[in-house]
């Protein structure tokens, strides 16, 4: 497979969500990237907050892509999954035609004050105690993230494989990165035996080429149900996907 001589930079770290739904998806696609880390919320030369990082993107968020041939820079997880799938003419995961693309979009608006709320009221809360979320909205968001199941199972899920229809789309990349890091063999931070359908999407999920290599930093993790990692758990758990995926692109050539 022919690819530019110099690969898309992907701004981030392997711990992001975000980020890991764009590292699989072109993972899945073999395109290679050169993973930059960049730490969120810090000042530091490679922060989100440091001037040279703000000077690319304004909004101090990760995931951010450049590409080295023209220096665009694109930051926003759905935004890079949506270019990246048009650039690249990937239309078996972002149709190309208006309705079925229209869903998939769908699901990216419904995502973000929905299912990504997973991350506020069951992961952050363990993972960043800098942030002190407060308790009130680590409830709301875990009350948010439990109505989201449900509309996925008894909605999204209840007549179809994956969350648009039959075929794998950018939707599930971005809807697994939020549910499945949840899972027991994970954070095992929620309980999706009242589910169904979800439960049987996460397996389907779990199948899909690149997943394991996406999520080497959750494995190396573990379960933190009972317990909140130390930060330098949460670190060496990073350094470990970043040297994973490293190798893995390197074989992709």
């Amino acid at each position: 497979m022919n690819h530019p001589s110099k690969p898309v930079i992907l701004y981030g770290i392997p711990f992001s969500q975000p980020v890991r739904a764009v590292f699989w998806l072109m993972l899945y696609k073999q395109l290679p990237f050169d993973l930059v880390p960049i730490n969120p919320g810090s000042k530091g030369d490679n922060g989100s907050r440091s001037p040279a990082y703000l000077a690319k993107n304004p909004g101090g968020t990760i995931p951010a892509i450049e590409e080295p041939q023209t220096g665009f820079v694109l930051a926003e997880a759905h935004a890079i999954l949506c270019y990246l799938s048009n650039k690249h003419g990937w239309d078996d995961v972002y149709p190309s035609d208006p309705q079925q693309r229209a869903k998939v979009d769908w699901y990216l608006h419904y995502h973000h004050r929905n299912v990504r709320d997973a991350s506020i009221g069951l992961v952050a809360p363990k993972i960043r105690k800098d942030l002190n979320i407060p308790d009130i909205i680590q409830q709301s968001a875990r009350s948010t993230f439990t109505r989201a199941m449900r509309t996925l199972d008894t909605g999204w899920l209840a007549q179809s494989r994956y969350l648009t229809g039959d075929r794998l789309t950018l939707a599930d990349f971005a809807a697994y990165m939020e549910i499945g890091q949840l899972q027991p063999c994970f954070t095992n931070l929620f309980d999706f035996e009242p589910y169904p359908h979800v439960r049987r999407w996460l397996e389907t999920m779990q199948q899909v080429a690149g997943h394991d290599d996406a999520h080497v930093v959750l494995t190396e993790l573990g379960d933190i149900s009972v317990e909140a990692p130390a930060l330098e758990t949460i670190k060496q758990a990073n350094f470990r996907a970043l040297a994973a995926l490293k190798a893995r692109v390197a074989q992709m050539g």
